[in-house]
């Protein structure tokens, strides 16, 4: 089957987390919006579309087949089984998603250090209270979220997040650690030695072989500051 996924074509976003596990799985799939002419235009189509039944919110969405399916921890739970990248026990199924939903929050929150009041206003017209939010988020939730992490990589014998094998929650735990430390270098610097395990997860993620190749390639793109994880130096050293 060759999986069609839309996404917006600029950044790596929520989308990357289903390009990690396509790559990973040698799947067969298009990236729209960034491959054909007018893919953009297609995408919001879609959306909008009355012959749509069940039609996605906002991107990424996925189409496989007659099913498209929305939502990024959505489409992992339906391409887990697809790929081989989730248990096949049902209970590790749902632990994998919980797992994939929390990830979820993070990067809202993680977002929401820039632009804490609305998505719609530019980065500059919030400064002041990104400041702000950005200090509590390094000081409070970052540490909630990464102390979670490690502790249920720890209970899972601190290879893989979800028993004995690779699952997409693993490629998504890679892609938040890159995240971060673009957006955060020094808040990272300063606490990567709390979280060996993660931090070890995402180099064993970055070795992988289709993994590697993926990142060398052109279809990786580059964080920028119109992507989730944005860089903004003076968010990563501000106090609350």
């Amino acid at each position: 089957m060759r999986y069609e996924l839309y996404y917006w074509p600029g950044i790596q976003g929520r989308g990357e987390f289903v390009r990690l596990a396509l790559e990973e799985a040698g799947a067969d799939y298009v990236d729209v919006a960034r491959s054909r002419k007018g893919g953009m235009a297609a995408m919001l189509r879609l959306m909008e579309s009355r012959a749509v039944r069940q039609p996605p919110f906002a991107p990424p969405y996925l189409k496989a087949g007659k099913i498209t399916v929305g939502q990024t921890a959505n489409i992992l739970l339906f391409l887990g089984a697809r790929l081989a990248l989730a248990p096949r026990a049902e209970a590790g199924r749902l632990w994998a998603h919980q797992l994939q939903l929390t990830v979820a929050d993070f990067v809202g929150e993680t977002h929401d250090t820039h632009h804490p009041i609305a998505g719609s206003l530019y980065y500059e017209d919030q400064k002041p209270e990104a400041k702000r939010r950005a200090a509590l988020f390094i000081r409070e939730r970052l540490p909630k979220y990464l102390g979670y992490f490690e502790r249920a990589l720890a209970r899972s014998r601190g290879r893989w997040m979800v028993g004995g094998r690779l699952t997409y929650v693993d490629l998504s735990m890679f892609q938040v650690i890159a995240g971060l430390r673009y957006a955060l270098p020094r808040a990272m610097a300063r606490r990567a030695f709390r979280y060996p395990l993660l931090m070890a997860l995402h180099d064993r993620i970055a070795a992988r072989p289709r993994i590697a190749a993926y990142l060398a390639s052109d279809r990786r793109l580059p964080f920028n500051e119109m992507d989730v994880w944005r860089c903004y130096p003076e968010l990563d050293r501000s106090r609350p």
